[in-house]
């Protein structure tokens, strides 16, 4: 089955300081979701307030049935909503960041990136205009989704944001590319610290930094997008049982105090996965008001916001359909503050339909 990937026109509107939805956001205050709902959206029939499960649920324990003699049901446990949670289909869609000049960047990035230009779009009564690159159509490969606001030149990237990764077959020959266009090249071609795969840094005209990574033939070139964290194991905690992904690897460099972990929904020389990283001693970053958020595909945005909620994330958006195109979305929070947005699958088909 094609993995499907999803726009995010809401999250595009965000202005330098904050989004007209970033604040409502900020302002919902998030009731106590009873058993009986809990249970009823993972497939759940309640029946005199008993929780009962269709059978063909119950099966696969994607919720829990109601007491032997028509008792009360009892709340979905971490385990089954894991359960439920690896067996939907997601995976890492789009990434969304703010940029000041849109032309300038995209050209950087078809002639120095080898990216292309997908779809562009402008959205006039809401001031700004949306662009989305990648090495490969949006229904298939990770891609970046570039916000440019009316009026906003420039944004405060911040600590907290790292970089994003580009697999390449010839590191250094794209550095001498990236440096015939006038691009800024921040780290030379070399092995990366505490380890033997050849790297270089570079910088978009935005500031963004863009790891370049020497790698096979890969399908999906965009393969990286690295976060910084305050604690690394409630960080993974956190993305295995909400966000039901894979720890692929962890390694620690005591000799350069950092550590970090890579997260996903397949092998990262395949997928593109969310690099999160530990310094030692750093608890907490100034995220700035540049990088936005990560989207995810789901098959259902009410039972992934419950997993998020009993996993401790908070739901800065409530599951439902957006204004005007009816596309189902969550929005949330990790325990660091970044944001992740899921967005059902069918209906980005439709979407793409229109």
């Amino acid at each position: 089955m094609a993995r499907l990937l999803l726009p995010l026109p809401f999250a595009a509107a965000a202005a330098a300081s904050a989004s007209s939805l970033d604040l409502a956001a900020s302002r919902l205050r998030l009731p106590a979701v009873s058993v009986a709902r809990r249970d009823g959206l993972f497939g759940g029939r309640v029946v005199g307030g008993a929780v009962r499960a269709p059978a063909r649920l119950a099966r696969r324990g994607l919720c829990a049935g109601a007491e032997p003699g028509g008792s009360a049901g009892t709340a979905v446990s971490q385990d089954e909503a894991m359960e439920w949670v690896k067996k939907d289909r997601r995976r890492l869609l789009h990434v969304v960041y703010r940029v000041g000049d849109l032309d300038k960047t995209i050209k950087f990035y078809t002639e120095c990136l080898g990216m292309k230009l997908l779809r562009k779009r402008d959205i006039p009564e809401e001031r700004y205009t949306n662009a989305f690159l990648g090495y490969g159509p949006e229904d298939s490969h990770f891609v970046v989704e570039l916000t440019y606001n009316y009026g906003v030149e420039s944004y405060d990237i911040g600590a907290g944001f790292g970089h994003f990764g580009i697999a390449v077959e010839d590191v250094a020959k794209t550095v001498d590319l990236v440096k015939a266009k006038g691009g800024t090249v921040t780290r030379e071609p070399g092995p990366v610290k505490g380890g033997k795969s050849v790297i270089a840094f570079i910088e978009d005209p935005d500031g963004y930094k863009f790891e370049l990574i020497e790698r096979g033939p890969t399908p999906e070139p965009l393969c990286q997008v690295m976060l910084r964290v305050g604690d690394l194991d409630r960080a993974i905690n956190f993305y295995e049982k909400a966000f039901g992904m894979e720890l692929l690897r962890k390694r620690d460099n005591p000799e350069y105090k950092y550590t970090i972990a890579m997260m996903g929904y397949g092998p990262e020389d395949k997928n593109a996965v969310l690099e999160l990283t530990y310094n030692y001693g750093v608890k907490e970053y100034d995220k700035g008001n540049a990088y936005a958020q990560i989207a995810i595909s789901t098959d259902d945005v009410y039972k992934t916001a419950e997993v998020i909620r009993l996993n401790g994330g908070q739901i800065t958006r409530e599951p439902g359909p957006l204004p005007g195109i009816n596309t189902k979305i969550t929005a949330c929070t990790d325990p660091d503050g970044w944001k992740s947005v899921f967005v059902d699958n069918i209906d980005f088909l439709k979407e793409l339909e229109e």
